[in-house]
Formats: C-alpha cells, structure tokens, sequence
C-alpha cells in the first residue's frame, strides 16, 4: 500500500500543477482565503485524491459543495532532504563515493532516520551517509501534498475545496494633492506576496477586524510587505460590504509571484474639501495625582492635524476607506510636488472625516511654564491646583489660530483661563489662541484636579 501511494504522487507531481481556477481572498493580517475548482473526476461514493495544492493549514479545509465531504486527509508539506530521508527508511539507495580516480557508487538500505543508520551489503551497519544519497523521484516532493478521502453523493467532474494559506498580505496606500482649498485624493491597494504563487487569480481584499483563532499553538503571521518589482491592474476594484467588514474584488484576473507587489486602484480620484489646524498638546498626567514639574519654561511641538471633510451623500464621503498610509503633497512656486506629511489612519466609515498628524510646525514655537502649583487635602481626597503659561510665538506672515488641548481623566476642571476654554468631551479641553503674524500670544490658564 506505502508503495502505491508512492507511486501515486510521483504520478501527480509528473504530471505538472492542476489547471485550477483560483479565487482568493486576502485579509489585512496576511490571512489567505484560497478556493479552488480542481478538474478531478469525483466519483460517488467514497474515493481517495491526492492533491498538490502547496501550501496550506489542513485543519482549515473543507469542501465547497454540499453534496461532497472531506472524511480525512494527509497532508505532507515535508519538502527538505531530512524528511526525504525520512520517506527512504526500509529502501535501499545509491549513494555516490567519491574516488582518486573519479567516482564511485554503492548501495546501503536505510533503516532509520533519527539518527540515520544505514545496512551496507555485508550487513554492517553504520550511522553516516556511505556517500552522497540519490533519492528516487517517487520520494521527493516538489511541493507539498494532500491526500484526501471523500465522500460524494453523486459523480462529479471537477472539485471545488476552500482552505486557508498565508504568504500574501495588503494593505491601503493614498495619495493627497493640496490646492488652496480642495484636495485631489487616490487610493490603491498594495498586495503584497511573499511567497504565495497563484497565477490568473480571482483577487478579493477584504478590509475589516476578523477574528482569528491560534493555530497550533500560534497565530498565523503577516506577509512581509515586499516591493522587489511592481505590477498596476488600471481598473479601480468593486466594493461591497461583507458581514462586518468591507470587500475589494480586482478586476479581471490576477498572477501574484513571491516577491512581487501589485498595486489596484480602490476607487476613482476624488475631491475633497480640507482644512489645517495646528496643535499644542498639554502635558497633564492622564491619570493620578496632579505633577508639580517646576516653572523653569519647556519647549512644545506645535503638530499640524490636516482634515480631509467627508460629507454623507458625496462622492468621497460615501466611500468606506481601509486603514493604510496617507501622504500629502503640495506644489511649489515651480509646480513641482512636494511630500509635506505622512500620517496613518485607521478604517473609515462613510461620513468620517480623515484627521491626519501631518508633523509639526517649522514657524511655529511654543513653551509651556507652571506658573504654581498648590495642594490641600479633605477627609479622603487630595484637591490640587495648577497655574500654566502657554506662549506660542509665529514667523509667518499672516495670523494663524493655534489650538491648546489639555487631556486628562477623572475629575478636573478649568477654574479660570485667559482665553475660553471649550470642554470637547469629559477627558479633552481646547483652548484656541490667534497669534498675530511675526509675533507671539500668551495663554494663562488654572487647572483644579481631585483624585
């Protein structure tokens, strides 16, 4: 029986891949969703195939038709010389040994492979290779390989499985061109095989949270995300939602090779309105007492948040975005475009604007002061109240408004400020301050805080 089976992959790997159709679905976390059509009689009734699907995770197969169960596999993904070895225990091979005069050969039987012992003809044995091993074909793997037991209510032509693989991942990548009050947007998807092999693929990209299960012990890792060379599909991809999450299928067919990065348009270029706002974030303690850090002035970043406006009912505010990398650009005096910001965003809804932390201000500077800092304490709490100073300077050209946020949890409160304050939500407080082109502008502020 061990031979048959023998024989009967090495009659599969000869005869080359299956003309199978693909189609794929691949997950942001490098997941892959493969469901194959294999051109395999089927008869009715119980029936033995063996497959080379390469890789796979076994415990994830299933049939794609109802009439057809899968009552048991064997999957051998052991394509290395150890497990070639392995397959030889109980044969007897030729081993090269290499002479003065040229080469030589001789046969040994081997009995075991861990630890490799080897019966020469004189019925010695030895625990070192007698030479250079050549394998039988039967005995070596190209790929690796399933070997199925099914069940099937009624003769089929073809067998259509679904399992799941990895080596391949995406992720969403876009563009932003600047003008003086809209913005030209792009999106692609960057798919991105490691080493996933599929040629003339259905593609499926699905963005979202998907739960995922550990398998074996660990949880499948991501693809590598791998520009060695590129390839473009022109037509933007149809979305739909799916379940929770949304779907990308790529137009036409698809040929992912190890190493190769596709890149797929996710919707036409689209306009948006934008704005810009610069930030001074406070330095309060989210949680615990209220710090005393002394009144010696600290410098602050001043952050530019760039927001992309999406309106319900538009063009741009209707589409759902995948998270992904954001870049925006900006001609200059000459035209010439130039990166001016990159930013993250997360997964999108339709009718969210896109906030994006752009970097930080070159002519813009802030310093930060506590002015005082006192304490009290009552039967069980601690009160504190706190003095800050905020001067934020400018060498542009015209007035900007520069917006002051102190964050914090628990129970605090702006008892007084030199500019309203405006509660955002029970954490975040804004406090938005003009400073005059070429000058600078103070904000005075008291915080009381009780923990």
């Amino acid at each position: 029986m061990k031979r048959v089976m023998k024989a009967l992959v090495a009659s599969v790997l000869a005869a080359g891949p299956l003309a199978a159709q693909t189609s794929l679905t691949i997950y942001n976390d490098g997941r892959v969703l493969v469901r194959r059509t294999l051109p395999v009689q089927v008869p009715s009734g119980l029936s033995s195939q063996t497959l080379p699907l390469g890789h796979l995770l076994p415990g994830s197969l299933f049939a794609l038709d109802s009439g057809v169960t899968v009552t048991g596999a064997r999957y051998d993904e052991a394509v290395d010389e150890a497990n070639t070895m392995r397959r030889a225990v109980g044969q007897t091979l030729r081993f090269i040994v290499p002479r003065a005069s040229g080469a030589d050969t001789v046969a040994a039987t081997v009995i075991g492979a861990s630890p490799e012992r080897f019966r020469l003809a004189d019925g010695r044995v030895v625990f070192q290779r007698p030479g250079l091993p050549m394998y039988p074909a039967e005995l070596v793997l190209n790929q690796p390989t399933l070997a199925l037991s099914l069940r099937s209510g009624s003769a089929r032509p073809n067998l259509r499985l679904g399992y799941f693989t990895e080596g391949a991942g995406w992720q969403a990548e876009y563009a932003v061109i600047l003008d003086r009050t809209t913005a030209r947007v792009t999106g692609q998807a960057v798919i991105a095989s490691g080493q996933l092999g599929e040629r003339d693929a259905e593609v499926q990209l699905l963005a979202g949270s998907v739960g995922r299960a550990v398998q074996g012990g660990r949880a499948m890792a991501p693809a590598p995300m791998m520009r060695a060379e590129a390839m473009v599909v022109q037509a933007p991809a149809e979305e739909q939602q799916i379940g929770e999450s949304h779907l990308y299928t790529v137009p036409g067919r698809v040929t992912l090779e190890p190493g190769v990065t596709t890149d797929v348009a996710l919707f036409d270029p689209a306009t948006a309105q934008w704005d810009r706002a610069y930030v001074v974030r406070g330095q309060l303690n989210y949680y615990g007492p209220l710090q005393q850090v002394g009144n010696d002035p600290g410098q602050t970043p001043v952050n530019v948040i760039y927001t992309l406006k999406r309106a319900a009912r538009t063009p741009f505010g209707d589409l759902p975005l995948p998270g992904g990398a954001w870049r925006l650009y900006q001609p200059d005096a000459a035209g010439r475009l130039q990166l001016i910001g990159e930013a993250s965003a997360g997964h999108t809804a339709p009718g969210t604007d896109i906030r994006l932390p752009a970097g930080d201000a070159f002519d813009l500077t802030a310093t930060r002061t506590q002015m005082s800092y006192a304490t009290r304490r009552d039967s069980t709490r601690t009160i504190a109240t706190a003095d800050y100073r905020v001067s934020i300077a400018s060498a542009k050209d015209s007035a900007v408004t520069v917006e002051v946020w102190e964050e914090r949890a628990g129970e605090w409160s702006v008892a007084q400020s030199s500019v309203p304050a405006e509660k955002l939500s029970s954490t975040r407080t804004r406090f938005r301050v003009r400073v005059p082109p070429h000058g600078e502008a103070v904000l005075t502020y008291r915080i009381r805080a009780v923990w």
